[in-house]
């Protein structure tokens, strides 16, 4: 059912704009969650999970401005439009956003709109999904002798890959998070090999990050666009990476079973 939403004259409120981090409550900061439970209205992404909503006040109005993959949600300038609105009526807001807000997340398109109309705002950060899922995996991100820098790409627009620096991500030693990626797996895999690298490279995707469903999928540039078809949570693509105890992990692993 269909509601209307008013937004009366009052002294102008303030915009928290915060990373809700992978999905475990624990993982959130303790500013987010401070924020959590003071906030007014909350305007979440789809990938906010329950567990972090449930910190909220009962009191607040809570909002899902979030979309499926390719699929339809609200148009961001609704949302700019949302959060500008209700901070003219005087309300505590907190726009909250999976992951870290500065990674994948319009965060300049926001802070624009709410710069244009003189609101003011606070942006707290959050724990991105690639450092959840590399967790996962006992492995880091960066390691002497293997790689010194991260990538860091988003497979949403596939159009955006083409100017991807693939000839340095086909490396050897080279790592790389690729988020909403499933899509995009046998792009990325065409990419890669078409600029040398094999097809034994280690790839795992890493499902459901930090979360009681989260499971490892474990295996090369060969089987990525196989595994990634199979997939139907939200994934990290890990490209170069590969859980530390590969050899007696099979290639789909539930979070329970490696306890």
């Amino acid at each position: 059912m269909s509601r209307s939403i008013s937004f009366p004259t009052s002294q102008t409120g303030h915009v928290t704009l915060a990373g809700a981090g992978p999905g475990d409550p624990d993982l959130l900061t303790l500013a987010v969650a401070r924020a959590l439970a003071e906030a007014d209205v909350i305007l979440h992404d789809r990938l906010v999970s329950a567990e972090v909503l449930a910190l909220a006040s009962p009191d607040a109005l809570v909002i899902e401005t979030g979309k499926a993959g390719f699929g339809p949600g609200i148009a961001q300038k609704d949302i700019s439009a949302l959060m500008v609105a209700f901070a003219r009526a005087g309300r505590a807001v907190l726009r909250l956003k999976s992951g870290d807000a500065a990674i994948f997340g319009r965060l300049d398109e926001e802070l624009d709109a709410l710069d244009a109309a003189g609101i003011g705002f606070t942006v707290l950060p959050g724990i991105t999904a690639a450092s959840a899922a590399a967790t996962a995996l006992g492995q880091s991100l960066t390691a002497r002798g293997r790689n010194s820098e991260l990538r860091i790409l988003t497979g949403h627009d596939v159009a955006g890959f083409a100017e991807a620096d693939w000839q340095a991500l086909a490396r050897p030693g080279a790592v790389a998070a690729i988020y909403m990626g499933k899509r995009a797996a046998r792009f990325v895999q065409g990419r890669l090999m078409m600029h040398g690298a094999a097809a034994d490279t280690p790839v795992t995707l890493v499902e459901n990050a930090s979360r009681a469903d989260q499971a490892i999928h474990a295996g090369t540039l060969a089987t990525l666009p196989q595994t990634a078809a199979c997939l139907s949570g939200p994934a990290v693509i890990l490209l170069g990476l590969t859980p530390r105890q590969t050899a007696r992990l099979p290639l789909s692993l539930p979070l329970e079973a490696r306890s």
